[in-house]
Order: structure tokens, then C-alpha cells, then sequence
């Protein structure tokens, strides 16, 4: 099956970049400036995004919203129209986790759902296997564009190309734009201050111009996804597929945060508070190099070479710290900063388990 193009993909190969698969799209990894220069664009003033593969789920009628409220683990309730929330979409016999994903709350009677590239038709699939009568899901993953501005000077370039900015942390607002409504929302996946724009396919060329041409000033750089992996890790956001999945619950994964416990119902519940009053033999934890050692998903860690205590989820190179960091799962008697090894290609690496984030970043 041919591979999902974002509406840019014409503009990502003339920027000269690199595409890889992620959840059946071929989007920009890298550009010719490089995963190192991308990250630190991010970091230190301003980075553009383009993310258009995550899913779109549109749901409409009445009591959309506590449908949604009923089916995902957070509250929907403790927000108001207006605020979007990070949320769980789990399995409802084991607990596991489906998707991670963001419910944005326009009304009672409309919410936008924005799972990962991924998950977001199987998202749907529960979602109508239980939709009552008045409700419509929709699925939008192909007709808008998702965009993401990270970085310090992101408000500054937004304003420029007239879009509203100031708005509080995980609330949204929709703004015009040659003709069309741009969801404006102040969330991300890097740690930084930053926004994500949802808009129509007939305004994502015109946008991203406009978005590269004032960033000009502050040396924005467009930035992949592989770069999107090295910021998002060095916070500690877990990503699903590897940190969360059918087989790791919110408990484990160190995400019950996002589960209204006191909810009457969402899926998962009972397994899910069954877990938590036993409590879990292993939980994701954070692990920093003391060597040149890198990390990568699938490693053993080891209290010593012949006691195995987890297994690395998420690995990489940070570009801030400039050495190794991980998200593992890791025996929950394995106290912060115990020193572990992880078997790197044979060799046995020294690291220290550690609570993210790994690196401090700006306001959010």
C-alpha cells in the first residue's frame, strides 16, 4: 500500500529532505541542516514542524463530549470549552494502552480528538463500537494539515503572520487565515513554549511559507521528526508504540496522572484500579550515561551483568546534555540514582536511573 503524503510534501522535498515511514506516512526526518542544528533551533529560539500525520477525529451531536468522557481515561469535565487535554484511549479488558492523544473541548456537543498517525483508525474503531445514537465520528486524518511552532520566539512569529498568540497552556482558539479557520493551541511535544496549528489543506502551503519567511529573523529552522524523538525524550514524554502500548499501562508508564480515577467509568477502569491497589512490579523510569554509551529500544539493564531489571523503551543521543539518555522499564525496587549497565551492543554501559525531564527548558 502506497505511503500517505502530507499536502508540504512537495515543499519538504525542495527544503532537500529526508523522508521516512511514521504510521503509514512518508514524512520529513531530517533536513540538510541536520537532526543536531534542528534540535538546537528548537531549544534555543524557534523550530517548524510538520506533523500532518497525526490522526483528526471529529465527533458531533449531543453529548459528544461525555461520550468521550466515558470512553477516555481523563476528565473531560474538569475542563471547559475552550481548553484541550492529554488523554488515554485504553483497552477495556487489560488496561493497556491503545493511544495516547489529545481531546480538544470546542462544546458539549463537539470534540476534536488528535490521536497518533498510527492508532488513530483503530482509535475509531472503539469510538463507533460504542457511539450512541445522535453522535458522528468523522475522520479528518487526510484534510488538514497540523503544524507545529517550538520554540522561545514562537509567539513572535505567529503575530507576524497574524495569528493570535498568549493564550494559556493546553487552551485554543480559532483564528482566520486566507479564508479559512486555523486552530490555534498552545501545546506541543518538546518541552518549549510553542503552539500547533490545525488548518485546511488549501491553506497549508500558503501557511508554511509564511511561517518560514518570518522565522527568518530568529534562524527558524523546519525540523523532522527525528528531531521532534530527541526533544520530546530529553522531557521524558513517553511515545506510544514504545513507552506506552497494549502491554504498558498508565500505572506503569508513569501516566496516571492523565486517569480520572474518580470518574464512574472509562475504559480500562477496573483493571486499571485492580493495578494500582496491587501495584506494579516495574515503572518507566529515566536513565542518563556516565560513558559514551547510546541507548537504544530493546537493551537490557542490569543491576549487574548477570541481574537483569528492565529493558529500554526509548533511546537516543541528546543533543543538549551531548551524551546518552533513556526512558526504561525498570524494576520499581531500583531506587533514583542507583547505577545500572545497559548491554550495548555487548558492551556493558554504566548509567544512572534518573526522574525525567533530563534537561530544563523554558516556560512553557
Amino acid at each position: 500500500m502506497a505511503l500517505k503524503q502530507s499536502p508540504l510534501h512537495d515543499r519538504h522535498v525542495a527544503l532537500g529532505a529526508k523522508f521516512a515511514e511514521f504510521g503509514g506516512w512518508e514524512m520529513p526526518l531530517e533536513y540538510p541542516s541536520g537532526v543536531l542544528k534542528e534540535h538546537t533551533a528548537v531549544r534555543s529560539a524557534v523550530g517548524l514542524f510538520d506533523v500532518s500525520h497525526l490522526g483528526k477525529l471529529v465527533l458531533r451531536g449531543d453529548g459528544a463530549a461525555a461520550f468521550v468522557n466515558r470512553c477516555l481515561t481523563n476528565d473531560l469535565a474538569r475542563i471547559e470549552p475552550g481548553k484541550a487535554q492529554y488523554t488515554l484511549c485504553c483497552d477495556a479488558a487489560t488496561g493497556g494502552v491503545v493511544d495516547d492523544l489529545i481531546a480538544y473541548y470546542v462544546a458539549d456537543d463537539h470534540v476534536l480528538l488528535v490521536p497518533n498517525a498510527a492508532n488513530s483508525a483503530e482509535v475509531k474503531r472503539r469510538l463507533d463500537a460504542e457511539a450512541p445514537a445522535g453522535v458522528a465520528i468523522t475522520d479528518h486524518h487526510e484534510d488538514d494539515v497540523v503544524l507545529a511552532v517550538q520554540g522561545s520566539q514562537c509567539d513572535t512569529v505567529l503575530e507576524a503572520v497574524g495569528l493570535p498568540t498568549g493564550h494559556d497552556y493546553m487552551s485554543f482558539v480559532d483564528a482566520p487565515y486566507a479564508g479559512h479557520d486555523v486552530v490555534v493551541c498552545r501545546t506541543g511535544y518538546t518541552g518549549e513554549r510553542g503552539y500547533e496549528l490545525i488548518a485546511a489543506n488549501a491553506v497549508a502551503g500558503p501557511l508554511w511559507d509564511a511561517l518560514l519567511e518570518a522565522g527568518k529573523t530568529f534562524a527558524l529552522l523546519p525540523c523532522g521528526l527525528a528531531a521532534r524523538d530527541t526533544l520530546r525524550l530529553e522531557m521524558g514524554y513517553p511515545l506510544h508504540g514504545q513507552d506506552l502500548s497494549l502491554e504498558i499501562t498508565p500505572n506503569q508508564a508513569r501516566v496516571a496522572w492523565a486517569v480520572g480515577w474518580k470518574k464512574a467509568d472509562f475504559w480500562g477502569k477496573d483493571a486499571l484500579v485492580a493495578e494500582k491497589e496491587e501495584g506494579v512490579s516495574v515503572q518507566l523510569r529515566g536513565l542518563v550515561a556516565q560513558g559514551r554509551g547510546i541507548p537504544r529500544p530493546q537493551m537490557s539493564v542490569h543491576l549487574a551483568r548477570d541481574l537483569p531489571v528492565g529493558y529500554v523503551t526509548s533511546g537516543t543521543f541528546s543533543p543538549t546534555l551531548r551524551k546518552g539518555i533513556a526512558l526504561a522499564m525498570v524494576n520499581k525496587e531500583v531506587e533514583d540514582d542507583t547505577e545500572v549497565s545497559v548491554d550495548v551492543r555487548g558492551r556493558a554501559e554504566a548509567f544512572v536511573v534518573t526522574k525525567p525531564p533530563f534537561v530544563e527548558t523554558g516556560v512553557r
